[in-house]
C-alpha cells in the first residue's frame, strides 16, 4: 500500500462541482423505467454478509455488470436489454451497502477485499465458472481484489471509467474517518442536501446533464434510505490510502478492453493509458475513447454495448 497525504476538504467540494460543458450531441434521457419496477425484476442472494439484490435476465455467455461509487446496478438500465438482444446473460449486482442490496454497519465489511468475496459467493451460487466482466468506477478495485482470490473466473474483462492507476484517480472527495466525514454522509441521506449533492455529481460526471426524475430518482433512493456505509469506507480510506494492485493488473492473461469517456476529470485516461495498454497487453483495436464524462452509461449506452458486443465475439 501507498500511503498519500492527505486533509478533510471542505463539505462544499461534496457537492462535485466540477463545471462541464453542454452538447448537443448527447441524447436527452428518455427513461419510462421507473426505479420501484426496476427494484421488483431484482432477485435476491443471501451472502456470508448480508442480501445482495441483482438482474439476471438472458441466456447465454454470461456478462457481469458492475458499478462504482454512489451509484447501483440502475446505472445500467439502459444497456442490459440491449445486451441480452446480443444473446448474453447479463448479471447485475447491487453491491452490499448500495442500491437495493443490504446496508449492515461495520466498517472493514466494505472492503475492496469483502466486496470481491462477495461477488464470487454471488456467481458460485448462479452456478457460473466464468464470465465477462464490465467494472466501472470503484468496481474496478471490487474487481482486482475479485482477481486476487480466482483468477479463473473472468473470461474477458471491459474497463469503463474504473480506477486501476493512481496517476489517474483524481477524487473529488478526500476525508479522514471520524465526525465530519461522518456528518458529510449524513448530507448524503438529508433529502434537501441530497438533491444538491446528486446535482452537482451529476453536472461533474455528464457532459449534459439532462436526466428525467425518474432516472434520478434510481440514484436517490438508496441515499435517502441510508445507503452511505460504502461510500464512507470509500472516501475515507480508499481515497487516502490508494492500494497498489500492480501485480494483480500486469499479470492479467486475458483479453482486455477499454472503454473510456474522454473528458472525466475524476477518472482520468490520459495520465494512465500508455502504462495501462503496456501492463495488461491491450490491443489497441479494443481501446475506444468516447465523447462522454464519467457516468458513460447514462450517456453513451447504445455505442458503449456496440463495443462490448463487437469484443465479445
Amino acid at each position: 500500500m501507498k500511503i498519500k497525504k492527505t486533509h478533510c476538504i471542505p463539505i462544499v467540494i461534496l457537492g462535485f462541482l466540477f463545471f462541464g460543458c453542454a452538447s448537443k450531441k448527447h441524447m436527452k434521457d428518455t427513461t419510462t423505467l421507473t426505479y420501484a419496477s426496476f427494484r421488483n425484476s431484482q432477485k435476491s442472494f443471501e451472502s456470508s454478509d448480508g442480501t445482495l439484490k441483482y438482474i439476471d435476465k438472458g441466456a447465454g455467455k454470461v456478462i457481469l455488470l458492475l458499478h462504482g461509487i454512489p451509484t447501483s446496478s440502475w446505472l445500467y438500465r439502459k444497456m442490459i436489454d440491449g445486451l441480452v438482444s446480443g444473446g448474453y446473460r447479463v448479471i447485475a449486482p447491487d453491491m452490499l451497502g448500495f442500491g437495493n442490496s443490504a446496508n449492515p454497519d461495520g466498517y472493514e465489511i466494505y472492503s475492496a477485499k469483502q466486496h470481491g468475496k462477495r461477488i464470487l459467493e454471488l456467481m458460485n451460487s448462479l452456478k457460473i465458472d466464468s464470465w465477462a466482466h464490465v467494472a466501472h468506477d470503484a468496481g474496478g478495485l471490487w474487481t482486482w481484489e475479485l482477481l486476487k482470490q480466482d483468477q479463473q473466473r473472468i473470461e474477458k474483462l471491459i474497463l469503463l471509467n474504473t480506477i486501476v492507476y493512481e496517476e489517474g484517480f483524481y477524487p473529488p472527495i478526500k476525508m479522514k474517518k471520524g465526525i465530519i466525514s461522518t456528518f458529510s454522509m449524513w448530507l448524503y441521506r438529508n433529502n434537501i442536501t441530497t438533491n444538491l449533492l446528486l446535482k452537482g455529481l451529476f453536472k461533474s460526471g455528464l457532459v449534459e446533464n439532462n436526466l428525467s426524475k425518474a432516472a434520478i430518482e434510481g440514484y436517490k433512493r438508496p441515499l435517502l434510505e441510508g445507503k452511505t456505509k460504502g461510500m464512507y469506507y470509500f472516501f475515507s480510506k480508499t481515497c487516502t490510502l490508494f492500494p497498489d494492485n500492480t501485480n494483480i493488473i500486469e499479470n492479467l492473461e486475458i483479453p482486455v478492453a477499454v472503454i473510456w469517456g474522454k473528458h472525466d476529470k475524476m477518472l482520468q485516461i490520459a495520465p494512465q493509458k500508455e502504462k495501462m495498454i503496456a501492463g495488461m497487453h491491450i490491443d489497441q483495436k479494443n481501446i475506444a475513447i468516447i465523447d462522454a464524462k464519467h457516468f458513460i452509461q447514462e450517456e453513451k449506452p447504445f455505442e458503449i454495448n456496440r463495443l462490448i458486443l463487437n469484443f465479445m465475439k
